[in-house]
């Protein structure tokens, strides 16, 4: 039964994903949709999703929406206004540098939440990740601190805070 919930939840976003990047609701999109569905569903589900109830969650799932947009519209908006500022004027200060960022979530998924979210944060790129003494090593455009704590807040925090909700 749980292999089955597994590539069901794995079907359902497959699905979902196929009709937001067609852009079309016709009939052919639906069957393509649920063919690709139920394959990809079929071949990676058990390898994926370890926990379907936690992929079948829809309370998850409204987390994952509401971080996306938070993230397009605020996160992003934010640092790259930031790295324009930079860029037009060559006298604003930078300090980069590498600095360690602790996480405290339990999930592979959720770390990688995390680093796919700073890296793709302008300024910010993670460069290494030590798993066993969960932290990251962040490339920061401009370095406010080095401590390892209050570096978290700067850089991560808000996207752990919602990683967790997601995944852990």
């Amino acid at each position: 039964m749980k292999r089955v919930l597994a590539s069901v939840a794995i079907a359902i976003l497959t699905f979902i994903i196929y009709i937001i990047f067609s852009g079309s609701v016709s009939p052919y999109d639906l069957l393509t949709a649920c063919a690709a569905a139920v394959l990809v569903g079929a071949l990676t589900g058990t390898f994926v999703v370890a926990e379907p109830a936690k992929a079948l969650n829809p309370l998850r799932a409204c987390h994952a929406v509401k971080y996306f947009f938070r993230y397009m519209l605020i996160d992003e908006v934010r640092a790259h206004t930031d790295v324009i500022k930079r860029i037009v004027s060559p006298r604003m200060p930078i300090n980069p540098g590498i600095v360690k960022v602790p996480y405290y979530v339990n999930t592979d998924y959720a770390m990688t939440l995390i680093a796919n979210s700073i890296t793709n944060t302008p300024g910010t790129v993670v460069v290494d990740v030590d798993k066993e003494k969960k932290c990251l090593f962040v490339h920061w455009i401009d370095v406010k601190t080095v401590k390892p704590e209050e570096a978290r807040e700067f850089i991560s925090r808000v996207f752990e805070e919602h990683s967790k909700k997601i995944f852990d």
